[in-house]
């Protein structure tokens, strides 16, 4: 489902959909909710104000870390809207510490 590449200091994740498109997409962080992660992605070819942010579950295999993470489609409206509330958080303090 999921492909992680780290070009230098960016990391992509190559997402192929439900109709086979593979679409590549920046990741912007890993958050912690409620004690599971989240994974925040930006699809690659978005312009102007169409930036719409895609969270997925994010789970590693903390046995082998040469295994490819798995993304984890958010099924459940409250575990999603918890999981917007803390990148919303995480923005706000991105925003904070640009102005330090």
């Amino acid at each position: 489902m999921a492909d992680l590449q780290t070009p230098e200091e960016e990391m992509h994740v190559e997402i192929e959909l439900e109709d086979g498109k593979i679409v590549k997409c920046e990741v912007i962080t890993i958050l912690e909710v409620a004690g599971k992660d989240y994974i925040a992605l930006l699809p690659e070819g978005q312009t102007g104000d169409e930036q719409d942010v895609w969270f997925y579950g994010y789970k590693e295999n903390p046995n082998d870390t040469s295994e490819e993470p798995e993304l984890i489609y958010i099924e459940d409206d409250d575990e999603y809207e918890a999981v917007v509330d803390a990148f919303d958080e995480y923005l706000d303090e991105c925003e904070f510490d640009a102005e330090d």
